[in-house]
C-alpha cells in the first residue's frame, strides 16, 4: 500500500527533514528537505531506513541502538529518540520523532519520521560546543534535548570537570530564552553577606562600603538562565535563602523594601551526591526536590573512553588554532587508557602540555605526563589492580573500540559477536 498523495504533498511542503515508511522499514515518500540534508540529493525511496542512516543490514534495535519504529510499533504512540546518523557531511547527531499514520483500516499503515540536527553537539573535532558520540554522551544529550525547550529546572549531576557549565549554555542555548543572558553563580565558597548580596543586589547605604545601588545576578539573569554551579556547596544556613527565591519567584534587595520578581529558568550543578547529603542532614530535602526535577547525569571520560581521542584532537584544534597538531599511534594508545580522574578538565592540561612540548606537529609519547607512561598504557587498561570479570571486559571492550576508531560494526566482526551484544556489554 503507498502512502496517501495528499500525505506527500504535505510532506513535501514541510521545512524539516521528513519521510514516510513502512512496517518494514521501507522508505515510501522523502521530502525536499530530507533530500537535501540526509540523502545529498539522491533518491532513497524503496530503500530501508536503517541502511539510509546508519548503513545497518538489519533494524537499529537488532544492532544495538533504539529503534523508534519499534518503539512505537509496540505502544502505538508517537517515539522520540537520539540518534547519530549518516548524513553528506559525516556522522551527525539527529533528533528523530517517529508518529504512527493510523489508516483506514483503523490500524497503523504507515510511520512519518521527522528529523532534525542537532547543532549543539558535534561527532567530530569542533570549534566549539559540546563534541562526543559514544553512548554515554548520546545518552546524555537526549535528556539536554529534551528538557531545553521547556521552563523546568535541571539538575546536572557528575564528577568535576565533566563539562558541567558547557552542558548548562547547551541547554539556554536550546531553549526559548536564548536571547536572553546566561548567568553563572559560583556557589563554592559564598559567605552569608556575599551569598545574599551577589544573588539579590543591594541598595545603596545598605551597609558600609554601599556607596551606590548593586544589581544582583538573579536580577541580571531575567529573562535568560541562572546557572547555580556547584549548588551542593552552599552552606545549610544559606539554603532556606534559596528556597524561598524558588519557591516565591520573588526576591528584595539587600538593605531594599521592594518586592521585586524574578524571571529565570533555573539549570544546576553538582559534584557532590545530594541524596546522600540529605541524609546526613546537610542539606535541605524541600530545596533538593525543587532543584531535581530533571536530573541529568554527566559521565565521566572513562565511562566514555570512545571520546577520548576525539576530545583530544577537539582540544588541539581549540589551544592551537590554525595548527595542524597529529596524535602518535603510541601516544593515542596512552591517552586512551589512562583513567582521568579529573576528567576533561585534566585531558584538556594534559593536550596544552603537549603541544608546548612538542617542537614539530606531531604528539609523541615523551611528550605526555609520566602519570601515562604505565604499562598498562601500551595494552589493555586497567589491568594493573584486581577488579571484577565485568569490569575488566568493559574497559577491554572500551580499549578495543577505541583502537577501532569507535566502529563497532568492525570490533563485533573481529570479536565473533553481534553488534547488539557489543552495545550491550559497553553499555554495562
Amino acid at each position: 500500500m503507498s502512502p496517501t498523495n495528499e500525505l506527500i504533498s504535505f510532506l513535501e511542503t514541510h521545512p524539516d527533514a521528513q519521510i514516510v515508511m513502512g512496517s518494514d522499514y521501507r522508505i515510501l515518500a522523502a521530502n525536499a528537505a530530507y533530500r537535501r540534508i540526509f540523502a545529498g540529493g539522491r533518491d532513497v525511496v524503496g530503500q530501508f531506513c536503517y541502511a539510509v542512516s546508519h548503513g545497518y543490514g538489519r533494524p537499529c534495535d537488532e544492532c544495538g541502538e533504539s529503534c523508534p519504529m519499534a518503539a512505537s510499533r509496540a505502544s502505538g504512540e508517537p517515539n522520540r529518540v537520539l540518534h547519530l546518523h549518516h548524513t553528506p557531511r559525516g556522522e551527525e547527531h539527529v533528533d528523530v520523532e517517529l508518529t504512527p499514520i493510523v489508516g483506514t483500516s483503523g490500524r497503523i499503515e504507515y510511520f512519518v519520521e521527522r528529523m532534525t540536527i542537532v547543532r549543539e553537539a558535534s561527532s567530530f573535532p569542533a570549534e566549539s560546543g559540546l563534541v562526543g558520540k559514544s553512548p554515554a554522551f548520546n545518552r546524555m544529550l537526549e535528556l539536554v534535548r529534551r528538557v531545553a525547550p521547556s521552563n523546568t529546572a535541571a539538575l546536572l549531576l557528575g564528577e568535576s570537570g565533566t563539562g558541567k557549565e558547557l552542558v548548562a549554555q547547551a541547554i539556554h542555548q536550546q531553549s526559548r530564552r536564548i536571547q536572553g543572558p546566561f548567568v553563572v553563580v559560583e556557589c563554592s565558597g559564598l559567605t552569608e553577606t556575599l551569598f545574599e548580596s551577589e544573588l539579590f543586589g543591594y541598595e545603596k547605604g545598605a551597609f558600609t562600603g554601599a556607596n551606590q545601588r548593586k544589581i544582583g545576578l538573579v536580577e541580571s539573569a531575567s529573562g535568560g538562565t541562572l546557572f547555580l554551579d556547584e549548588v551542593g556547596d552552599i552552606p545549610l544556613n544559606l539554603q532556606v535563602k534559596l528556597l524561598r527565591l524558588l519557591e516565591t519567584g520573588t526576591f528584595r534587595r539587600v538593605g531594599g523594601v521592594e518586592t521585586l520578581r524574578a524571571d529565570f529558568r533555573l539549570v544546576a550543578a553538582t559534584h557532590r551526591d545530594l541524596k546522600d547529603m540529605v541524609e546526613r542532614g546537610s542539606f535541605r530535602r524541600d530545596l533538593y526536590y525543587r532543584l531535581s526535577v530533571f536530573p541529568i547525569h554527566l559521565p565521566a571520560l572513562r565511562e566514555r573512553r570512545e571520546d577520548i581521542l576525539l576530545l583530544a584532537e577537539t582540544l588541539m584544534t581549540r589551544l592551537a588554532p590554525g595548527r595542524a597538531h597529529t596524535l602518535s599511534e603510541a601516544a593515542c594508545a596512552r591517552l586512551r587508557a589512562y583513567d582521568y580522574p579529573g576528567n576533561i578538565r585534566e585531558l584538556r592540561n594534559i593536550i596544552e602540555r603537549a603541544l608546548l612540548m612538542a617542537d614539530g606537529d606531531t604528539v609523541l609519547p615523551e611528550h605526555l605526563p609520566p602519570e601515562l607512561a604505565s604499562d598498562a598504557a601500551e595494552g589493555m587498561p586497567g589491568v594493573d589492580a584486581i577488579v571484577p570479570l565485568e569490569t575488566a571486559e568493559q574497559r577491554y571492550l572500551q580499549w578495543a573500540l577505541a583502537r577501532h576508531g569507535g566502529d563497532r560494526k568492525s570490533l563485533a566482526e573481529q570479536l565473533g559477536i553481534s553488534e547488539r551484544t557489543l552495545y550491550r556489554k559497553l553499555a554495562g
